[in-house]
């Protein structure tokens, strides 16, 4: 049992994520991650994507005019980006609650677009509002990037759930392809 822990933890990346509680769904000061049934499977770098509050309270963008409160529109992250409160550069009284609360407010009142204006563009409004890390300048690619480099999944599961039908899929074309090939 302890030689699992040990593998978790070196496989979330050394365990450092204080207060964070993936059984309960809470991630604060997090960007979090779950991937879209049937997208996911063909590209697994594309999923749905949500924004936490302080507190670890989520908050995607799900669907136009829509955005969801502690539950993902697409299930329970799987992966998340543990950010640093400090990067910060708003100025007012818990800028991180108010920057990510703006956004929610302002997504209420926005059509969903999946390929311009969608959960990527309600965190990086998000993070825009705030001046994560003194920027400006997020957006859906740079998150996508980001997500992808810095985003340590919850658990080994996650990582099945990600991949394992990508893995599937391809092995069934490669298959289909030396089939037809070796004819």
């Amino acid at each position: 049992m302890a030689e699992a822990e040990a593998k978790m933890k070196q496989f979330n990346g050394g365990g450092g994520g204080a207060g964070l509680d993936a059984e309960r769904g809470r991630f604060p000061y997090c960007v979090v991650w779950t991937p879209i049934p049937v997208l996911t499977w063909l590209f697994p770098i594309i999923g749905h994507m949500g924004i936490c509050t302080s507190t670890g309270v989520i908050r995607d963008f799900a669907g136009p005019y829509f955005v969801s409160e502690d539950n993902m529109a697409f299930g329970k992250p799987v992966k998340y980006w543990k950010l640093d409160p400090s990067k910060v550069y708003s100025t007012g009284p818990n800028a991180w609650d108010t920057a990510v609360h703006d956004a929610s407010e302002e997504y209420k009142h926005r059509m969903h677009n999946l390929c311009c204006d969608n959960c990527h563009s309600h965190v990086a409004l998000a993070l825009n509002l705030m001046r994560y890390d003194n920027s400006t300048s997020w957006n859906m690619v740079k998150l996508c990037f980001f997500s992808l480099l810095y985003g340590k999944y919850v658990s080994i599961g996650g990582f099945v759930k990600t991949w394992l039908p990508f893995v599937l899929f391809l092995g069934v074309i490669v298959t289909v392809v030396l089939t037809l090939h070796l004819r």
